[in-house]
This record gives C-alpha cells, structure tokens and sequence, in this order.
C-alpha cells in the first residue's frame, strides 16, 4: 500500500499553467546551441552568398578537399551527416558539376566521389572566406577564450 502523500500526488491535477520557477528558456543549452548555430549559419550565408552553397554542401566539398577520393556512404558519416541528408547533397553537388561519380579502383562494384575541376577550383577560392567564418561567429568571445570553447565543443560532438 502507498503512502497517503504518494497517493495525493498521483491523483492530484497537474497544473500545467504555472510557471516553472527552475526554468529559464535563455540559460537552456539546447536554446543556446540552436541560436549560436542560427548565428554560424547566418554569417556563413552571409560571407560564402556569392558561392550559392549551403552549409552542408560547403562541408561536403570541403571534406572531399581534405581526403581526395571518398564513398558516398564514407564521405556523410566524415562530414557528420545521415545517409538521406547526404544523398541529396550529393546529387545537387553533382548537378552542379562540383564533384565527379568515378569506379572504385579496388571493387568496380562501388563508386568513389571526387571534386571535379570546377569543384577544386570552387573550394579553393572558398577556403579563405570559411576561415573568415569562424573569426566572425567567435568574435563575441575574448582571444583568451576562443580556443576553450572550440575545444569544449569538440567534447560535445
């Protein structure tokens, strides 16, 4: 048998209209993140416009810039993204003639993505202004701070 305040507690109404005094929307780390990435997606807009990519698309390239030949399947999990997100980015990437489909060397059954020409010369041009983007999205902090947080960061990921 349960005690009588745990049966006044189950069968007493919730109200779901008072305030909850312990929560407070702007010190939520889930509100934050999502306004710090609303910001970081704003200003790399803002810098790479002329470029027409998305973030995840520059993030694709980019990765591709790093490691050279990569499966579709290698280049999402590398570049943080699921299998349906990648696609798409994929084929748009495609599209627009920044990256190659080639056979795998080592099994004719898999292909391999690549940067085409335009995409090495796209990413390359790029580089400086994605540099940029961090700058601008850690300017708020002091110098003394940006690499803590950065740091910090990689630990939530």
């Amino acid at each position: 048998m349960s005690s009588f305040s745990e049966q006044t507690r189950l069968s007493a109404p919730v109200d779901d209209t008072a305030p909850t005094q312990d929560f407070v929307l702007d010190h939520q780390v889930q509100h934050l993140l999502r306004r710090a990435h609303q910001r970081a997606s704003s200003i790399f807009l803002t810098v790479l416009a002329d470029a027409q990519l998305t973030p995840t698309q520059f993030f694709a390239l980019a990765r591709l810039h790093e490691t050279g030949k990569l499966s579709q399947n290698r280049l999402g999990r590398m570049a943080a993204m699921d299998p349906a997100t990648i696609q798409g980015v994929i084929r748009r990437l495609q599209e627009r003639g920044f990256i190659e489909r080639l056979p795998d060397p080592n099994d004719r059954r898999r292909m391999v993505l690549s940067l085409s020409p335009l995409g090495k010369e796209t990413v390359a041009s790029l580089l400086s202004d994605a540099k940029r983007i961090g700058g601008e999205i850690l300017a708020p902090l002091p110098p003394e701070e940006r690499e803590q947080f950065v740091r910090l960061l990689k630990k939530l990921v």
